[in-house]
């Protein structure tokens, strides 16, 4: 029997959803709140809902106008929805039927809002149920769209094709999974093609987005279609409407993508087409999805060499999509001198710490990501790839827009393809941005001269060698630009001058003297701008200059130090952050260099203020914390006067962050603390105990009396990012202050040893978890030098850790390597007893420590291992050579020179043991290649 609702109690919702929207009457909204919260324990409210937003017209038994019921019908679909998202388990089974039954009627409503609002019930009811509680929705809505009975109004059509693309971002997985053998997305696609020759701009438009949201997974409905589909997008290329040629570049970009080879035929139409799409002025969003492709192609190894013909037509329309806009450029002329206004809260950017990077054995290289007007030029676009079935990202667009200067845009991507392309291209595309270069760099119009500087930076990296024989020109007009009088300009000019800072840095002294130091002076003064946005980009400038020139700077540390105790005095809560960047970046380069008495009561007591200033709630804790662990390493014994202070209130910080998480463990009414405080906090302790001497560094530690029992704590949390830091921390312990770390080391190891647990990351599947062991491995070798002979209790659980790591392959090589220097150094007091598993653990050892560089770590490892080898000599027999061909690649400084060598009269007692062994050990060793030969002669005199 059809359900219909009873008159009285449709009446009372109708005015309780009125009510609730009445802002002049608090009283009756207040009262309404509370009835529609009692009514939601009705089991029939859903179907009085979707009955009130179904029906166009105010039912017999609302007496209410139009205009209102209008307002009451939007709130019973947002009251609808919100039902449904939070209780659809709970939600009677009739009352699901009902609302899937009449919901459709709200996508043929004449007003688009509306029929926005059926769709997005539609796509709760979809995402909460999913796709086999309603498989008819699909069916249903593709007739709509379609008009399959000639009858649907062009607005039905539309909505429902608006429905369809709703369903598809919330669950494009469950689409394309396969129910009873089918796949949702196999007959959906096909439609969705079709769907694209629809007379209705706006129904391509949708079908097209729909469209794009397959194309990057790859799926067989889009690789069964995608000849199907390039030829549709060929025809679509013209269409009329904007928001459909929007969609067709996006498309293109995908397809490039995922199949780069079905685009290289078709390069130079696409290229036309791409470029004339660009140069869409009125329509920045087109404009940018056609100047993504070039992004696209040009870091496709396999399509970028078809790009060469033509960058005569695609630089100029890069250079010109460069330009602020009309609209940016009202906004930007109104921005003066704030540099005295403080920031707002919502101004600052949340920060994150980075936790202490895991010990390793080889060097890592790292990139920068391109840097375009003082902010960072994003690599990848967010997606959410990573959001599970029936998930969507709660962050609205509209909520993250933001700085508009932070934001992903035509200008941006286009320097960024700039950027790409002259990596590619190099002296054809300096040859191409030349000519606009010549134009633009002292135009009159200071858009154009920004965007001319702006381009110029974008090329630094792939055109330096054509661009250099220029810039004993080009550096001073740039540096007379740092004094524009518009800060936009000046701005862009920080950040381009940074990026040429490599060249001027490394001249001869005549050179430096006249481009390189007026380069640094200019960024310098730059950074007391009295614009905020200019301080920022001369602070981010200068830490690239400082990364480039690294040593060259050691001459200009007193100017520079000076120039950041005035940032220090001037800067307000937002720039700070990165001038802590430009300290610890420059305590990285130049080191001991800062340890000078005036420049450590220059900078030391500008830290310091700040210190006391941060509270150890506040994020600015974390950049704070980073910087001064690098000047604590690069001031050593210098920082001593300072770090009782900083020590005692980072052990404080860390008592309390493990404090406040137990009571969050218990209580689930509070909120977990921040981790970060506790990786920044550690990685400082672990910075200060290393830069101190010893003595001062045991009495630091001395006065916290549960310093151990706290790194317990965290050794155990179940933060990665904690647990890497505090295992960096175990081993410099035992470095320097070992003698207060050996009482506690039986409840630390225990922790240790659960600890190289290799199983369980790969269980994680976090990457993190491999460099938790990682530190956990090198603490283990440290700790195992100095205890020698007392790491007999633990030795055989060690080993078993420890061989699983070494015999997997599939682990990071700098596990394997800092694995297997762990074993060696236990080997030093425990030789005896691995030396019965010799004969298993030693291929795996050797093909590790092979590629460990030739340090004091290695020594100590192949000095352990070869006292395991003479414990068990014959068990060598199948890697002997293995051994003698590594020690006969060893760095002269470990096995040779005036002082003994333990490493050299440790293997002087292996080569005697061998001898006895081996009758012609000299006719063995011949086996070695000719150079090893004549290099074990040289390290050995054999």
């Amino acid at each position: 029997m059809a359900w219909h609702p009873q008159d009285e109690q449709l009446r009372q919702l109708a005015q309780c959803l009125k009510d609730s929207l009445s802002g002049q009457n608090q009283t009756a909204m207040k009262n309404a709140e509370i009835m529609l919260k009692s009514a939601k324990s009705s089991p029939d409210i859903d179907k009085y809902l979707a009955y009130v937003f179904s029906n166009g017209q105010p039912p017999p038994a609302v007496n209410m106008d139009v205009n209102s019921y209008f307002q009451v019908r939007a709130a019973a679909a947002v009251m609808l929805k919100n039902d449904i998202k939070t209780s659809y388990k709970t939600i009677p089974e009739d009352s699901k039927t009902y609302v899937r039954s009449i919901i459709l009627v709200g996508l043929q409503d004449q007003n688009a809002q509306m029929r926005g609002y059926a769709g997005n019930v539609i796509t709760e009811v979809v995402r909460q149920g999913g796709i086999m509680q309603w498989p008819q929705v699909l069916s249903d809505l593709m007739a709509l769209v379609s008009n399959a009975d000639g009858n649907t109004s062009q607005q039905a059509q539309e909505g429902a094709m608006s429905a369809l693309l709703k369903i598809c971002e919330d669950s494009k997985r469950a689409l394309d999974k396969e129910y009873q053998g089918q796949r949702p997305l196999s007959f959906l696609f096909p439609k969705l093609l079709e769907f694209t020759t629809s007379p209705l701009p706006k129904v391509r438009a949708d079908a097209l987005s729909s469209i794009n949201l397959f194309i990057p997974d790859k799926p067989q409905a889009v690789e069964a279609n995608i000849d199907a589909l390039l030829h549709q997008l060929f025809q679509l290329a013209a269409d009329p409407s904007e928001e459909v040629r929007k969609h067709v570049c996006r498309s293109f970009v995908h397809i490039a993508d995922i199949a780069p080879q079905k685009i290289v035929p078709h390069m130079e139409g696409l290229v036309d087409y791409m470029v004339t799409q660009q140069r869409n002025v009125q329509n920045a969003d087109l404009a940018l999805d056609a100047a993504e492709f070039w992004l696209c192609v040009g870091e496709d190894e396999k399509m970028r060499e078809h790009l060469g013909p033509h960058l005569a037509k695609i630089v100029p329309v890069l250079l010109a999509s460069m330009v602020y806009g009309e609209d940016d450029i009202l906004r930007l002329e109104g921005e003066k001198e704030d540099a005295e206004l403080d920031d707002r809260e919502e101004d600052i950017k949340p920060t994150f710490a980075t936790s202490k990077s895991a010990r390793l054995t080889t060097n890592a290289n790292g990139s920068e990501a391109a840097n375009v007007n003082g902010s960072v030029v994003p690599s990848t676009i967010g997606n959410d790839d990573d959001l599970s079935d029936g998930e969507i990202d709660d962050f609205d667009d509209d909520d993250s827009i933001g700085d508009p200067e932070e934001q992903w845009n035509l200008r941006k991507c286009s320097a960024a393809a700039l950027d790409v392309l002259a990596n590619v291209f190099h002296e054809s595309v300096f040859e191409a941005t030349l000519p606009y270069l010549m134009q633009n760099l002292s135009h009159d119009e200071w858009p154009n001269r920004e965007a001319a500087v702006l381009a110029l930076g974008a090329i630094a990296d792939g055109c330096m060698s054509a661009v250099e024989p220029h810039l004993p020109t080009l550096t001073p007009y740039m540096i007379t630009l740092l004094q524009d009088t518009e800060p936009v300009v000046r701005q862009i000019t920080c950040w381009s001058l940074g990026r040429y800072s490599g060249w001027a840095s490394h001249l001869n002294e005549e050179g430096k003297n006249q481009f390189f130091v007026p380069m640094m002076d200019g960024i310098l003064q730059r950074m007391l701008d009295n614009n905020k946005r200019v301080q920022e980009a001369a602070a981010s400038a200068f830490a690239n200059l400082e990364e480039k020139a690294n040593k060259e700077l050691r001459t200009y540390c007193t100017i520079i130090v000076r120039q950041f105790v005035q940032c220090f005095a001037r800067y307000k809560d937002r720039n700070m952050f990165i001038l802590y960047d430009c300290v610890q970046t420059l305590a990285e380069h130049v080191g001991p260099e800062l340890a000078q008495d005036e420049l450590v009561g220059l900078l030391m007591p500008a830290l310091i203020t700040r210190w006391n200033k941060v509270s150890d709630q506040s994020r600015e804790m974390f950049p704070l914390l980073e910087c001064l662990s690098y000047v604590a390493t690069a001031l050593g014994g210098a920082f001593a006067r300072y770090a009782p202070g900083i020590f005692t209130r980072c052990v404080n910080i860390v008592h309390r962050n493990l404090e406040e998480t137990a009571l969050a463990a218990t209580n689930p009414a509070l909120d977990a603390p921040d981790k970060d405080f506790l990786v920044t906090s550690l990685d400082l302790i672990s910075a200060v105990i290393q830069a101190l001497q010893p003595e001062a560094s045991a009495e630091l530690v001395a006065r916290s009396s549960n310093f151990f029992n706290l790194l317990a704590m965290c050794m155990r949390d179940a933060n990665n990012d904690v647990r890497q830091s505090a295992y960096a921390l175990l081993g410099d312990c035992a470095i320097y202050v070992f003698a207060q770390l050996q009482p506690c080391l039986p409840a630390i190891l225990e922790i240790l040893i659960g600890q190289l647990e290799l199983s369980q990351v790969m269980i994680d599947g976090e990457e993190t978890g491999y460099s938790v062991i990682n530190n956990a491995c090198w603490s283990v070798g440290e700790i195992a030098m100095r205890q020698k002979e007392g790491m007999q209790p633990y030795v055989e659980r060690l080993l078993q850790k420890i061989a699983i790591i070494l015999f997997d392959q599939k682990v990071p090589e700098s596990l394997n390597e800092n694995a297997a220097i762990a074993l060696g150094r236990l080997g030093l007091g425990c030789s005896q007893y691995l030396a019965v598993h010799l004969a298993q653990i030693a291929p795996p050892f050797l093909k590790s420590i092979r590629n460990v560089m030739w340090t004091d770590e290695k020594g100590h490892a192949l000095t352990g291992f070869m006292r395991i080898m003479l414990a068990n000599p014959s068990a060598m027999e199948q890697v002997l050579l293995e051994f003698f061909h590594e020690m006969s690649c060893a760095h002269p400084s470990l096995v040779s020179g005036p002082q003994p060598s333990e490493l050299r009269e440790t293997f002087q007692q292996v080569l005697e043991q061998y001898k006895r062994m081996i009758p012609d050990l000299n006719g063995f060793l011949a086996n070695l290649s000719a150079q090893e030969r004549a290099k074990f002669q040289q390290l050995y005199g054999i």
